[in-house]
């Protein structure tokens, strides 16, 4: 049996006794497959937690002799909160400096895929996107910028539907260096 089937298989009857908590009848026509659908649901909204970096990047890195800043910017992406298990969901721009290496384009998005398909907190998937790239280039720097609205906030709590939180972590001379900072936070606004 497949991992994706082991978790199928584990999680339907525990969402069928959930509706059966929620004073709900599993066995009404509407609900009869919702256990085996959220199950399957749940199987790929958490995929990254069976991803690995290496695997994502699959030998995609090139060596190049460039230095200029390379940025990936409005890659969309959904995510679980790890708080309520609802959706949040926005835009992540990556940035790097390249020291004599450069990924192909598409690992950018994989690599942000991998760690916003898990439970999450947007501070922490900001960082370990940013930590992902530094380890498999090592460039001079890394800069991600990660803005998403949290239906934790828009439907429950304080219920703000406008709300937008934007969390950043910069590596290297994004850090150190308030010139590049400033070219990519000038970049991601469209400037």
């Amino acid at each position: 049996m497949s991992p994706s089937q082991i978790i199928r298989k584990d999680l339907a009857p525990l969402v069928e006794t959930m509706l059966e908590k929620l004073g709900e009848d599993p066995k009404r026509e509407g609900l009869l497959k919702t256990p085996e659908r959220v199950a399957k649901s749940f199987e790929y909204l958490t995929g990254g937690y069976r991803a690995e970096l290496e695997e994502v990047v699959n030998e995609a890195i090139f060596h190049e002799s460039v230095s200029e800043m390379v940025l990936v910017r409005d890659i969309e992406f959904y995510s679980l909160c790890e708080h309520h298990l609802l959706p949040f969901f926005g835009k992540v721009h990556v940035a790097y400096l390249p020291a004599g290496k450069v990924i192909g384009l598409s690992k950018l998005p994989r690599i942000v895929e991998m760690y916003a398909r898990r439970l999450q907190v947007q501070e922490r998937m900001t960082t370990e996107i940013a930590e992902a790239v530094q380890k498999v280039l090592q460039p001079q720097g890394v800069a991600v910028v990660a803005e998403a609205a949290h239906l934790c906030m828009m439907m429950r709590g304080v219920a703000k539907q406008s709300s937008i939180t934007t969390t950043s972590c910069m590596l290297g001379d994004f850090r150190s260096d308030s010139r590049t900072r400033g070219e990519f936070l000038s970049l991601i606004r469209g400037g």
